[in-house]
């Protein structure tokens, strides 16, 4: 397979040092997981590897305010939790820029056209951080961080984020709400944390109409969210038509995972996974790069994580 037919992993073992603590949902175990999962499957020799570097803190300014990151490095300097469920370690500021240059530098090897797609499994996560505050495990929004640098670094007009993380991406809905060249897809159970993606949020301004939220109750399964991707979020995509497709892929919409009650399998994060490959084709040139956000089962990430990246190995328009 040439190395353009690819797709692109980036992963870097200095995840791992962002220690949470004991009984910590967001845990290193989960990194370790996910990539010994990648590891045995069949697919790990087709991936072209791709190496994390730390995102510029400049480039972080390009979601956050400058005083909040001061603030980020500061608390982990002093190891002071930036909040009742976010605790750091001095090595996290450093970790989470890694984290955010993950996506940077898989978006810079779809652009290169070295790699098709790719998937950034990166640790810790980022789509519930808004410009000036942490939370929900989360230091820096790093799909917002990707969105503006495609957009200031590589030319990039339009945007458009797909987060089936089972929280809502508070933090990317604040970030762009009133950003008409950005799209902000989120499907995610309601009532849960943190409370926020109503239907109504449809942004604001010349942005209206590009936030577009679908909250789905307790239990619901693959056949719902099929539902809601086919007749509802591919026509507002193909009528956006985005440049490039970033998925903020949490995987704690699994059956298993400990901290929600949606019922979606691997097989099902794969159908997904093929929808939004079918609109990339359409509107992008196939253009995707996807970072991992939540997942608290280790058997329900590893079981997920490997079938979104057997996925992006095929491509898109598999039998559904």
């Amino acid at each position: 397979m040439d190395t353009c037919e690819k797709t692109g992993l980036a992963y870097h073992p200095d995840y791992v040092n962002h220690d949470t603590g004991p009984g910590h949902p967001e845990r290193p175990d989960r990194i370790r997981a996910g990539i010994q999962a990648i590891r045995e499957s069949d697919y790990w020799e087709e991936l072209h590897h791709i190496e994390p570097t730390h995102a510029a803190v400049e480039q972080l300014r390009y979601a956050h305010a400058s005083d909040y990151i001061d603030h980020v490095r500061r608390c982990c300097e002093q190891e002071i939790n930036l909040d009742y469920d976010t605790p750091v370690v001095r090595e996290s500021f450093d970790i989470a820029r890694r984290s955010t240059g993950g996506l940077l530098r898989a978006a810079d090897a779809v652009m290169a056209g070295t790699v098709r797609n790719a998937f950034a499994l990166v640790r810790p996560p980022g789509h519930h951080a808004t410009p000036s505050r942490s939370m929900g495990f989360c230091l820096f929004n790093n799909v917002a961080i990707a969105a503006r640098y495609l957009q200031r670094e590589h030319g990039i007009p339009k945007i458009a984020i797909v987060d089936w993380d089972v929280h809502h991406g508070n933090g990317t809905q604040d970030i762009f709400y009133a950003d008409p060249s950005v799209f902000f897809f989120s499907i995610h159970q309601s009532p849960l944390y943190p409370g926020t993606g109503a239907a109504n949020q449809t942004g604001s301004g010349d942005a209206v109409d590009t936030t577009l939220n679908a909250p789905v109750p307790a239990r619901s399964d693959i056949s719902t969210y099929v539902e809601i991707f086919e007749k509802v979020l591919t026509p507002a995509l193909l009528n956006f038509s985005p440049d490039f497709i970033l998925i903020s892929a949490g995987f704690d919409a699994h059956r298993l995972d400990p901290l929600a009650t949606i019922h979606l399998t691997g097989e099902g994060f794969a159908t997904l996974t093929s929808i939004v490959l079918d609109i990339a084709a359409e509107t992008a040139e196939g253009k995707v790069v996807s970072a991992l956000e939540g997942g608290y089962s280790l058997k329900g990430l590893s079981e997920s994580v490997v079938a979104h990246v057997e996925q992006l190995v095929k491509g898109s328009k598999p039998n559904r």
